[in-house]
């Protein structure tokens, strides 16, 4: 598809949008051209405004917006979406659930449209200016008060902290992580050194922390599957997170045990002896047919087994995660997972909608397409029903690019065991400071709401070779704090 932009640089929203109807076209953006075989939005001023208009293969929408309207650029840019909305609706006969919104974070603009316009005025404004369908503004006034009341625990001077174990045992389809797969030789070499720098790196941080009086909120170890890590490993990467890190300030202790194949009763008494609170099995789903075409080496009883062994060994605090969409699974077959989950009763569901992210294999080898969105659209009903039945609430949610149907990834848990790093990350409530190769330190403004950003190195091998230089990175930390007070 060519997206034909002409008196306007509304460019990012359109875009998104022609994407959320044509999921599998690459979208080409020009400007001002001749093409009558491109969408063309176009804006030009008229009497008393400015026309929005979408024209496509003898087709045309019209959008007019008043010169005397409030925030005019918004107004602009929301109503050349509409324009193009209204067109391409019209052209597929299908009616995004989420409407005309595009951005990954449709919980925190609900609560900012609560704040401005109170509940009822925010949902109002999802459904008659967004076009949001009301199942989905429900679903994010639901996540958005969860999220507002963790939001409100954050201070001045919290900070998280992250952790990055970039290896798996083996790399699913559908991923794109920076992981490698410890069953090449090359990357089994660079497990050692990394952790030995891994665990170089967390001191320095911890250091810098303390000097700033910066107060631990929580950890987060993640990947990647940390417990690719022999138990040995997980202790000494623990150990250190204890020694240079105020634990007993912290109100959540989360390691990714993700991988069923990866966990062992060793490596779980480690995690606990660290003093870890929250772990993660992933199962992605409890079909043998599914696990095997993604490239998982474990089965759908293996993953409940190791569920019951942390059960065994006193974790009472277990995310799971799913995914909705995966080739080959159906709504039927999603819908006796989730069963098989609930009767498992984890504290923690994550249910995510698959991403057919460009450098996975799933696209860049096995050339996937995106799939009808109405079956995702099922799953992630039942999804709704099944864990409101079972005791759950929605308390944290975010969007993904590329995402089937253009649907969300929602955390559901039962009440007091919300993932609170999974709500302080997504939505910028303060400080990261990051470890390991592809972290990102996310420096926050005390006081305010700017972001800065320090990136570590992406690859492990860039990581262990470059180490100097991104230590050095880490002094902008203490001069950031220096600018911008606590």
């Amino acid at each position: 598809m060519v997206l034909n932009l002409c008196g306007h640089d509304f460019h990012y929203e359109c875009e998104n949008l022609c994407r959320v109807f044509y999921p599998n076209d690459p979208v080409r953006i020009v400007r001002d051209a001749d093409d009558p075989a491109a969408l063309t939005s176009r804006m030009q001023q008229t009497d008393g405004g400015f026309v929005l208009s979408a024209a496509w293969d003898g087709e045309r929408e019209d959008v007019f917006v008043p010169a005397d309207t409030p925030q005019l650029r918004d107004a602009e840019e929301l109503a050349a979406s509409l324009a193009i909305f209204r067109l391409l609706q019209r052209r597929t006969r299908y009616t995004p659930p989420w409407g005309m919104l595009t951005g990954v974070r449709p919980s925190k603009l609900m609560i900012t449209l609560i704040n401005d316009l109170g509940e009822d005025g925010a949902k109002r404004y999802f459904q008659e200016q967004l076009l949001v369908q009301p199942e989905k503004t429900a679903l994010a006034a639901a996540v958005a008060r969860q999220e507002d009341r963790i939001l409100q625990t954050s201070k001045p001077d919290s900070f998280s902290l992250y952790l990055s174990v970039p290896f798996c045992p083996s790399r699913c389809s559908y991923c794109s992580f920076v992981s490698h797969s410890v069953n090449s030789p090359s990357a089994k070499k660079l497990v050692e050194p990394y952790v030995a720098l891994l665990l170089r790196e967390l001191e320095q941080c911890g250091t810098i922390a303390r000097e700033l009086g910066l107060r631990l909120e929580t950890v987060y170890v993640g990947g990647g599957t940390p417990t690719t890590l022999s138990a040995e490993q997980l202790a000494a990467v623990c150990g250190a997170i204890a020694r240079h890190f105020p634990l007993g300030t912290a109100r959540e202790f989360t390691v990714e045990a993700g991988r069923p194949d990866t966990i062992t009763p060793e490596k779980l008494r480690a995690l606990k002896e660290a003093g870890v609170t929250r772990i993660s099995i992933n199962p992605q789903t409890l079909n043998d047919d599914v696990l095997s075409h993604i490239g998982r080496r474990h089965t759908a009883a293996e993953a409940i087994d190791c569920f019951r062994m942390a059960r065994r060994m006193g974790f009472d605090n277990i995310n799971m995660d799913l995914i909705a969409g995966l080739e080959t699974d159906t709504p039927e077959s999603f819908r006796r997972t989730l069963d098989g989950i609930l009767a498992l009763s984890p504290e923690n569901i994550t249910v995510h909608t698959l991403a057919l992210k460009r450098s996975s294999r799933m696209v860049a080898v096995e050339n996937a397409r995106a799939r009808d969105g109405a079956a995702v659209a099922e799953m992630l009903s039942d999804t709704q029903r099944t864990c409101t039945d079972g005791g759950y609430v929605p308390y944290y949610m975010y969007r993904q690019s590329r995402s089937v149907g253009n649907f969300e990834n929602v955390g559901w848990c039962r009440p007091g065991t919300e993932g609170l790093y999974n709500v302080f990350m997504m939505e910028e409530a303060h400080t990261v400071l990051a470890c390991g190769a592809g972290a990102v330190t996310k420096l926050r403004e005390p006081h305010g709401k700017w972001i800065e950003r320090i990136f570590n190195f992406k690859y492990p091998y860039e990581y262990i070779s470059r180490f100097d230089e991104l230590t050095a990175r880490k002094a902008r930390i203490k001069a950031f704090y220096d600018e911008y007070s606590i």
